[in-house]
C-alpha cells in the first residue's frame, strides 16, 4: 500500500467528555488506516485518486439517543452509528465523502468496563466496525455478519488487538 493518505478525517465534538480531541484523532487515524489498507490489500476494495472524507462525531448518550431515535426508530443510546454518504456495496468505489461515524462516550466506557478492555481498544474496534459500514458491509444476515466480523478481527489483529467476538455467535 502506498504512503499516500487513504482518507481525510474531519472531527466534531458534539457532546460528552472526550478529553483532548487530538489524541482521539490519532487513535481513529490509526484504526482507519489499518481498515483502509486491509480493504485495499485483501478485499480488492478500490480507492479513488483523491482520499474520501470521513466525518467523526464525538457524542454523549443523550445525543446518540436522539440520533438513534430519529434515524433508526430506536430511542436508546448505542456505541456507534454509521451513516454512509452514498449507498455502497462491498467492493464498490467510494465517492469523495464516505460518511459519518458517531461514537457515544458513556456507552463506550460502560461496555469497555463490562468487557474488561481499555477504552481505547474498544474505540478502535468501533471505528473499524463503523468504517466497514461506510463501505457497505453489514451484519443483518448471519453470512454477512460472519464476513464483517472476520474483517474486523483481521484488521484488529493487524493492530495487535484481540478478537472482539471470541467464541460468540455472529451478531
Amino acid at each position: 500500500m502506498s504512503a499516500r493518505s487513504l482518507f481525510c478525517l474531519e472531527t466534531s465534538v458534539e457532546a460528552g467528555e472526550w478529553g483532548d480531541p487530538a489524541s482521539i484523532e490519532t487513535l481513529v487515524n490509526i484504526a482507519l488506516r489499518a481498515a483502509a489498507e486491509d480493504l485495499a490489500d485483501n478485499e480488492a476494495q478500490p480507492f479513488p485518486d483523491e482520499p474520501p472524507e470521513v466525518s467523526l462525531v464525538l457524542a454523549d448518550d443523550a445525543t446518540m439517543t436522539d440520533i438513534n431515535a430519529r434515524w433508526r426508530e430506536q430511542p436508546k443510546p448505542t456505541n456507534v452509528l454509521s451513516f454512509p454518504a452514498f449507498p455502497l456495496s462491498p467492493g464498490g468505489m467510494p465517492g469523495p465523502m464516505l460518511g459519518d461515524i458517531i461514537l457515544a462516550r458513556e456507552t463506550i466506557e460502560r461496555e469497555a468496563l463490562e468487557l474488561a478492555k481499555p477504552v481505547d481498544e474498544h474505540i478502535t474496534h468501533l471505528i473499524v466496525h463503523g468504517f466497514l459500514h461506510l463501505f457497505g458491509y453489514d451484519h443483518i444476515r448471519v453470512e454477512d455478519a460472519e464476513k464483517m466480523e472476520a474483517l474486523e478481527t483481521r484488521i484488529l489483529a493487524s493492530l495487535n488487538l484481540s478478537d472482539p467476538y471470541g467464541d460468540t455467535e455472529p451478531v
